[in-house]
């Protein structure tokens, strides 16, 4: 797969798309010409392959090089499913349930200044946890990014869930407005590196959004086999690719 000496790996959400929304045609774009020629270019996103489509495109698997949903956990080379790991084969179902469980109780505790639907999201690769409910509006979904970023919802529900589930064998990531993610450990986004990191590149550049500490970049934006890149924003991602490349 390595034509090119370089790979750029991207986050999706934040990164080359504002949250939850379509990429820009301009950018869009922008990677196929001007960045394409000169290196080979991977998605790397916690959500599944539907919700990447949503935002980058229904034909995306045959435009980029890689396409890694949930973390990697589904891997597209080349347009083909080279890789397929489960969260519920790794896990089992009984200590599923237990988590489960704990986390629609503990949801149910707790009062929002407004929930919806679909507060847990089995995936492939990890559980996503949603207090408000990820059938919420943009409007609430940014409403909610507000008052979380006050109350810090998600941090202290994630300080409950690692109080109650010691021994889990769990990882926690916050990504995106809403939500939080639950992994094994050694399932976050380095996961993905695994389908390249024998592909002889000279430099893998990671651009990620979410790159402290808790976030769902941070792993991989300070992996020794990545050179990270912190961007604010698609904007921002493109102003780095114009640098990186003296373009």
């Amino acid at each position: 797969m390595a034509s090119k000496e370089i790979l750029c790996l991207f986050d999706v959400d934040g990164t080359l798309t504002k949250s939850r929304q379509e990429i820009d045609v301009n950018f869009k774009n922008f990677l196929m010409e001007k960045i394409k020629p000169l290196a080979n270019i991977a998605l790397v996103g916690g959500s599944d392959l539907t919700k990447i489509q949503e935002q980058m495109g229904d034909d995306v698997i045959h435009h980029y090089d890689y396409i890694f949903p949930e973390n990697g956990l589904i891997a597209y080379k080349g347009g083909v499913l080279a890789h397929k790991q489960s969260i519920q084969e790794f896990v089992g179902e009984e200590k599923l349930q237990k988590f489960i469980n704990f986390v629609l109780h503990y949801l149910s505790s707790i009062t929002l200044p407004l929930k919806r639907g679909t507060f847990v999201e089995f995936r492939t690769g990890l559980l996503n946890i949603c207090p408000i409910g990820r059938s919420c509006s943009q409007k609430e979904r940014d409403d909610f990014e507000k008052y979380d970023n006050i109350h810090h919802i998600r941090k202290d529900m994630i300080k409950a869930l690692r109080a109650k589930f010691p021994n889990s064998g769990f990882n926690y990531s916050i990504g995106g407005q809403i939500s939080f993610d639950v992994f094994p450990i050694g399932w976050d986004k380095t996961y993905c590196l695994q389908h390249v990191e024998n592909e002889r590149y000279r430099e893998i550049h990671f651009f990620g959004d979410k790159t402290d500490l808790g976030g769902n970049d941070h792993e991989l934006f300070k992996d020794s086999r990545t050179i990270g890149h912190k961007v604010l924003n698609p904007d921002d991602t493109k102003e780095q690719l114009i640098k990186l490349f003296s373009l």
